[in-house]
């Protein structure tokens, strides 16, 4: 895994980010320690496994299902075998992916989110951009493919981590798509001072007990007139200011503040941010979150009330999931 980061160095030289070759290091040492998870050993046996495969291979970062295309030699029996190790990497929740013919229909159908908060995007071309709980990187392949110069995503789930390498592993170490195996508080600011043009947090603001600390620790991370994209959960205006479930949360125990999109556009006022707009609210379908055969857990419709898919298991109102996008002052 540490073999990840061996051009990753060369993308910070000589920029805002270049204090990270130093600050990093030991991060992500005890981050990937074996001692830390004991699932990680039995994952880098299916990474060795996944990476008998040749690479780089061709591949299409713009379709719905991140595209790797096989090698014209490449066989039914290999294509059965790696299917096999991709199936060591269970659950695939953020996709979808299409390896050398395999579909990975995972739990999430991550494009359709996508394709609602990429046309609201200012151009991601040429720009560096940072997201905050990227999974498996699923919008990590989808923002290179959009032309961004640097794509750093940061989530401490080394699962998700094994997932994304191998993606990288097929694609080709020299895109520019970099996993960092830590939390937003872990994550350093540069000495230098905010170095991402945009700064993406989706699905993770309600899983935070201090929501206005989580709002600044991205500001942070933005130059000046940076674009911050946040999607969270929120409630229906006609419900009140402000959710804070009493114990559990369509079954999730750590969801703290649900807000309404007025309440959310004023913690983001209050954080000093401008140019503040609701871009997209979509209610979360069952066709859209689902078990599948990547994913063979409990998902969204065991969590819904199984008479009125309008509301929680829990009797609140079902997930409702904002797009907020807003500047930092130039």
């Amino acid at each position: 895994m540490k073999q990840h980061y061996d051009t990753f160095w060369s993308h910070l030289y000589d920029t805002k980010l270049e204090s990270w070759t130093t600050q990093l290091p030991s991060l992500l040492e005890d981050a990937l320690n074996p001692e830390n998870n004991g699932n990680l050993p039995r994952w880098i046996e299916v990474m060795a496994q996944i990476k008998s495969y040749p690479t780089p291979c061709d591949y299409d970062l713009n379709q719905s299902a991140i595209k790797i295309s096989p090698p014209p030699s490449f066989t039914k029996e290999q294509t059965s075998e790696l299917e096999q190790a991709l199936r060591g990497f269970h659950p695939w929740r953020k996709g979808p992916f299409s390896i050398h013919g395999i579909e990975i229909d995972t739990e999430w159908r991550s494009d359709w989110k996508w394709d609602r908060v990429s046309p609201h995007l200012a151009p991601l071309t040429g720009k560096k951009v940072l997201d905050i709980g990227c999974g498996s990187g699923y919008h990590l392949w989808r923002m290179v493919g959009e032309g961004a110069e640097l794509a750093v995503g940061v989530d401490p789930n080394l699962l998700s981590m094994n997932q994304f390498l191998t993606l990288k592993h097929f694609i080709g170490e020299d895109v520019p798509a970099y996993f960092l195996p830590l939390t937003l508080e872990q994550l350093p600011v540069s000495t230098k001072g905010g170095a991402f043009d945009t700064v993406f947090s989706m699905g993770v603001l309600y899983h935070r007990r201090s929501p206005i600390d989580h709002i600044y620790d991205l500001k942070k991370h933005l130059v000046p007139g940076g674009e911050l994209v946040l999607e969270t959960l929120v409630i229906p205006e006609a419900y009140g200011q402000l959710l804070v479930p009493e114990d559990r949360y369509a079954q999730m125990r750590n969801v703290w503040f649900l807000p309404s999109i007025k309440e959310l556009s004023h913690w983001l006022k209050r954080c000093g941010f401008e140019n503040i707009r609701c871009v997209d609210e979509n209610q979360t379908s069952t066709q859209e979150q689902r078990s599948t055969d990547w994913m063979q857990w409990n998902s969204l419709e065991s969590f819904l009330n199984p008479e009125n898919h309008n509301q929680t298991i829990e009797g609140y109102p079902a997930p409702l999931r904002a797009v907020m996008v807003c500047n930092t002052p130039k």
